[in-house]
């Protein structure tokens, strides 16, 4: 639905931003009402949590024995897959820490994830793109002029992270991805970055060659990986207690760990995205999302929350100088580079898409195999 006004949610910060959303009798959203019910699974709850968690941690042991690696840490250098890889060092987990080198990482990212591996004396592999064919991708997206325009990164990060786990038999894959800080994320600000039939007509329309060597990952790759290599991808970060600023300090304490200047910054091209690009062609703030999960976790006070939101989510000293950096990085001019981020917006609608198939396809997957989802949201 269409709002004619201006709405935001009396519990959290979620507003009409996001055009789907809804309020109950009380002005309380759709978004934070869900995940008040949800998170009573997945909150941390003490003894139960900690033997849930010995649990998990049991199984990925097991699998592991006769293998070199009892699992595959996904490792950006950001505070959660650091965070994520510290959990699983410290339950002894034999860990082989693999990052998606997509070009873009920043200075402090890369001395994170070489000070994680030395510290944590864990294994470690990184997945390189190939650089002419991504950043042909990430033009491509952009030019579409939709939300998704690190949907590239998104998909390339999940095939590699299976790859590498197929590659050493490994049947369980860690991500820093937790219920606290990410659990509201409105689905119509970012469509599923599995959909193929999307991904592809993207590419076919604004890239201007053909993919031989991008690791796709869509509906059919996921199944494979799941029921014929059996692997599985487990959140351990739902089932320890995790607070952001106390996670830093221990990280910065033990790792040798460096902030990177603001949240998914440890990639200076998703940082840009969704600080500027997203904010200004479309409305969205992400850290509405995120501060309204914390809210809801209790981590964050919804006047603070209020207060953070009065500034834009960028400064323009800063975008000025990324703006330069990204467009030269991608090898265009400034000149076109500001021509295409003005581009109209569009939403995944104005493409050809197979998000009605998905939606059943999953919808029963989750009806079917709910009990199965070992350490998920």
């Amino acid at each position: 639905m269409k709002f004619t006004e201006y709405y935001v949610c009396t519990r959290c910060v979620m507003d009409t931003s996001d055009p789907l959303i809804t309020f109950n009798e009380q002005g309380e959203c759709n978004h934070c009402v869900e995940f008040t019910e949800k998170r009573s699974q997945h909150k941390y709850q003490g003894e139960i949590s900690d033997h849930k968690l010995a649990s998990i941690i049991e199984e990925i042991k097991k699998s592991g024995k006769g293998k070199e690696f009892d699992c595959v840490v996904g490792l950006s250098g950001g505070i959660d897959s650091s965070y994520a890889a510290y959990i699983a060092k410290k339950h002894n987990l034999r860990v082989l820490a693999v990052h998606m080198d997509n070009g873009w990482n920043s200075e402090e990212a890369v001395l994170n994830i070489k000070n994680i591996a030395k510290k944590l004396n864990i294994e470690y592999e990184s997945y390189v793109l190939d650089w002419h064919e991504f950043k042909d991708l990430q033009l491509a997206f952009i030019k579409a002029s939709v939300p998704e325009a690190d949907t590239p990164t998104d998909i390339a990060i999940l095939s590699a992270l299976h790859k590498v786990a197929s590659k050493y038999k490994i049947k369980y894959i860690i991500s820093g991805g937790n219920f606290a800080t990410e659990g509201i994320l409105p689905k119509h600000w970012h469509y599923n970055a599995k959909d193929l039939t999307y991904f592809s007509h993207i590419y076919k329309k604004f890239g201007t060659g053909k993919l031989r060597k991008f690791p796709t990952f869509g509906f059919i790759n996921e199944m494979y990986y799941k029921f014929i290599k059996g692997i599985k991808m487990v959140y351990l970060l739902n089932h320890v207690p995790f607070d952001k600023d106390e996670a830093i300090d221990l990280l910065k304490e033990k790792l040798d760990w460096k902030y990177y200047g603001g949240k998914h910054y440890e990639s200076k091209y998703t940082g840009f995205i969704q600080s500027y690009y997203l904010f200004e062609k479309f409305g969205i703030d992400y850290r509405k999302a995120t501060l309204s999960s914390q809210i809801c976790a209790g981590a964050q006070t919804r006047e603070n929350a209020l207060e953070i939101l009065k500034s834009k989510p960028y400064t323009e000293e800063k975008i000025k100088e990324e703006k330069k950096y990204i467009a030269k990085k991608l090898g265009v001019s400034e000149q076109e580079f500001e021509e295409i981020l003005k581009l109209p917006p569009h939403w995944y609608t104005d493409y050809p898409n197979d998000e009605k198939r998905l939606s059943f396809i999953y919808n029963t997957y989750r009806k079917l195999f709910k009990k199965e989802k070992l350490g998920s949201f």
